[in-house]
């Protein structure tokens, strides 16, 4: 009796534990992505979606299967016919924890926990048609939650692990730095990658953006060159129109005789003598 009992109450604790599931979800930034709700009731008018960046702050996003205008993120949210929750364009900021409820059944919650994994370069400002040093910041935005940021690497395009400056816990935040040198016509990539039990979960990458110095610098002699050739044909066509151009000559019509009105004479002006019988 005592045995029947104990897994009598083993088995209760297990159909507990199912009743509530859990995902976890690896991104980047920019993607979109569709959260389940597993539990689904007869009709989405009665699930509840809410979303924690921490223990201590929760927003409802969806209400009776109507997503709340208010929510800071309501333009980019959609709520699907089996109830799961879309996110379209997603930042930094959407990593959490999301959690789809049916009203009324506190065991029956879907948890699903959002983590965002973004790289920057600093300084951001840094001059492309430069050589120099560059941090690059490799950052996993989760949950508030105080357990360990696991595993977090830096590799090259070979897959050869760089070393880096260690991984800062924040709470939030896993952070890991990279410092390298960047060098023109140097095409390299480094990619960050979060691990959990020796599995890569997600992974980004950063390749610099260099312009060759060597090409620049043809680029801008053909365009001095270019510019120079235009600037030589230009003062050709200048020189070449003033010379045809010659000033006009004097012409004076002087019209012989009253009787035929269409006979006229031409004389140059220059070369007119004193004529007494024209006078």
């Amino acid at each position: 009796m005592v045995l029947l009992t104990f897994l009598l109450i083993l088995v209760l604790q297990c159909e507990v534990g199912l009743s509530e599931t859990e995902h976890i979800l690896y991104l980047t930034p920019g993607n979109d992505v569709v959260m389940p709700c597993d539990n689904v009731p007869d009709t989405c008018s009665r699930i509840i979606w809410a979303y924690s960046r921490s223990e201590s702050q929760t927003i409802i996003m969806v209400d009776n299967g109507i997503v709340e205008k208010n929510s800071a993120q309501a333009a980019r949210l959609s709520l699907h016919s089996n109830c799961s929750l879309s996110i379209n364009n997603i930042t930094a900021e959407d990593a959490g924890l999301y959690s789809c409820r049916p009203e009324g059944d506190d065991d029956q919650d879907t948890n699903v926990y959002l983590n965002i994994l973004t790289i920057s370069a600093f300084p951001s400002d840094a001059d492309p048609k430069k050589d120099g040093n560059v941090t690059l910041e490799c950052s996993l935005f989760r949950y508030y939650t105080t357990s360990p940021c696991n595993s977090m690497r830096w590799v090259d395009e070979t897959g050869s692990v760089l070393l880096d400056r260690g991984v800062k816990n924040t709470g939030r935040t896993c952070v890991s730095l990279l410092t390298v040198k960047l060098q023109s016509g140097n095409k390299k990539r480094y990619t960050c990658q979060f691990e959990d039990n020796n599995t890569v979960k997600i992974e980004a990458h950063y390749t610099p953006v260099l312009i060759d110095r060597s090409f620049l610098n043809c680029i801008m002699w053909a365009l001095r060159f270019a510019g120079l050739t235009i600037m030589i044909v230009i003062m050709v066509l200048v020189i070449r129109h003033k010379g045809r151009k010659k000033p006009p000559e004097d012409i004076n019509v002087h019209y012989v005789g009253d009787r035929d009105e269409d006979t006229v004479n031409y004389e140059n002006v220059r070369n007119r003598t004193a004529d007494p019988e024209l006078d």
